[in-house]
């Protein structure tokens, strides 16, 4: 049965007993209302650890001015529920007060450098100080061995693994497959704002990465491509943030260069803006 604790002293108690133990611990930090793609995270961080703790933590540094931190959903005992269905032995529940002592706007910040400067750091500014902030306090909180994030927020992955190499946390960090529906929808806790009339539009994200894929494999110019993709998307319905072709370390790829790519689009469909992301290579 899952424990849930809401006071830090408490969590370091509960983890200073199973590392005297010598027994290994896997952390998933989530903002909650949890579906079966966060569950995933948990099951492979069982594969990788003795006991697993998951967070929930609606973090208010990383969300802009004008985003849904307000009406984020928030489902403590359905995420408690999950969690304990997946395997999780602790639910770290803080508050707000818990993870910023001095107040949300008065807390020490971590900036991640480069590569926040792009795409969702370009379209939502502040939101990776937020991230790094946040993550960083729950590896403090919680010393993790092993942490697991899930692909679909790639770019939030990539400024979480420099954040663990410059700030030399000994954390072991494993990226989680993409869960998606079967239409090929990325599950999100975000798709639930979706109308009965955009969910079915909604699929169309994770087409035109694929077909973005099938384009740049056969040669045709990336910024062909890419206006491609972006006149598709809008002609479903969505606005569009972006829609590119990147290496894995997101920046713009050279002219006929091979190796690793990853398409990547954020759009908005109605209120909802959704993200996605599909990697190959370019043989």
């Amino acid at each position: 049965m899952i424990e849930t604790v809401t006071a830090l002293d408490d969590l370091r108690a509960r983890i200073g007993a199973w590392k005297r133990a010598g027994l290994r611990v896997g952390f998933v930090p989530t903002m909650g209302n949890l579906h079966a793609g966060h569950h995933s995270l948990v099951r492979l961080a069982r594969e990788r650890a003795d006991r697993v703790v998951a967070s929930v933590f609606v973090n208010p540094t990383q969300f802009g001015p004008n985003e849904d931190f307000a009406r984020y959903p928030r489902t403590p005992e359905a995420d408690a529920a999950g969690l304990d269905a997946a395997g999780c032995d602790l639910l770290w529940l803080p508050s707000v007060e818990t993870m910023y002592p001095y107040g949300a706007a008065a807390t020490v910040q971590v900036r991640v450098p480069g590569v926040t400067g792009v795409l969702e750091g370009a379209h939502r500014p502040g939101h990776f100080d937020g991230v790094a902030t946040v993550v960083a306090r729950l590896f403090n909180h919680v010393q993790p061995d092993v942490a697991v994030f899930g692909r679909k927020d790639y770019q939030q992955l990539a400024v979480i693994r420099y954040l663990v190499r410059d700030l030399a946390f000994p954390v072991e960090l494993v990226a989680g497959e993409t869960l998606r529906e079967p239409d090929g929808l990325a599950m999100s806790s975000r798709n639930q704002y979706l109308s009965a009339d955009e969910r079915p539009v909604a699929a169309a994200l994770q087409r035109a990465l694929q077909e973005m894929r099938a384009a740049i494999v056969a040669g045709t110019p990336r910024a062909q491509v890419e206006a491609a993709a972006r006149a598709e998307l809008e002609a479903a319905g969505f606005e569009v943030d972006y829609a590119v072709v990147r290496t894995p370390g997101l920046e713009e790829p050279a002219a006929d260069a091979r190796g690793p790519r990853v398409a990547l689009a954020a759009a908005r469909l109605g209120r909802t803006r959704l993200i996605d992301n599909l990697e190959f290579d370019v043989g």
